[in-house]
C-alpha cells in the first residue's frame, strides 16, 4: 500500500512483520511540460538529475549521482543518467538503490535531490515525483509528488535517516537553485 506523502510528513521503513527493510529504491519521474508558441504546443526536454548525499555526523562524507553511480561503500547505486524523462510513461525515470543493511553505520543519513541539469526551472516540468520501493518486492512504499511548477532549478525531495535500529523517509519538497548537488548544499544543511 502506497503512502502519498506530503511535505514534511515522515514513515518508518519498518515492515508490517516487525522486521526493517533491506534495500529500497528512490525512484524519480518527470515529463516536460508543453509550452505555447506562436506555431501552438510543443515541449523542450528538460534533464532532471537525481543524487544521494550521504552524511555523517551533518558532515557529507559521499555521493551517488550521474557521475559517480556507486557510492565508495557500494551501498547506495545509481541506475544511469536519463536526459530526456517521460520514458516510463509514469515510472521511474532515474532511480537510486539504496542497499539500507549494507549502508555503514556511521552514514546516518541519506537526501535525495533532483536539480535540472540544463538549468531550466520546474514551470518547464509536470508529473514529477519522486517514490520509495521495497526493492525485494517491488511494492510502492510512498510517493512524493511535487505539485505546481515553480522559478527554481532544484528540489531538496527527501530524505531517509536512522532512527533507533531501523530507518525512516521523510518528504522535504524544498525548492532550490543549482544545476548540481554541489550548488543544492547550503539548501540541505538546514534538513540534517
Amino acid at each position: 500500500m502506497t503512502v502519498n506523502m506530503t511535505k514534511g510528513q515522515a514513515i518508518s521503513l519498518q515492515k508490517n512483520d516487525g522486521g526493517s527493510l533491506t534495500a529500497v529504491r528512490m525512484g524519480l519521474g518527470w515529463q516536460a511540460a508543453p509550452r505555447r508558441g506562436l506555431f501552438g504546443t510543443r515541449t523542450r526536454e528538460v534533464d532532471l538529475d537525481a543524487s544521494a548525499v550521504l552524511f555523517a555526523d551533518k558532515q557529507p562524507v559521499d555521493v551517488v549521482f550521474f557521475r559517480h553511480l556507486v557510492s565508495d561503500d557500494g551501498s547506495v547505486k545509481h541506475t544511469g543518467d536519463n536526459l530526456v524523462g517521460g520514458v516510463g510513461q509514469g515510472g521511474d525515470d532515474e532511480a537510486i538503490l539504496v542497499d539500507l543493511a549494507r549502508v555503514p553505520v556511521h552514514i546516518d543519513q541519506i537526501v535525495f535531490t533532483v536539480n535540472s541539469f540544463t538549468g531550466q526551472t520546474f514551470q518547464e516540468v509536470q508529473n514529477a515525483f519522486c517514490r520509495l520501493v521495497d526493492e525485494t518486492t517491488g511494492d510502492e512504499l510512498a510517493r512524493y509528488t511535487l505539485a505546481g511548477g515553480g522559478a527554481y532549478t532544484a528540489q531538496i525531495m527527501a530524505k531517509v535517516h536512522r532512527t533507533g535500529p531501523g530507518w525512516t523517509m521523510t518528504a522535504l519538497g524544498t525548492p532550490a537553485n543549482g544545476r548540481t548537488f554541489q550548488d543544492l548544499m547550503p539548501s540541505i544543511l538546514p534538513h540534517l
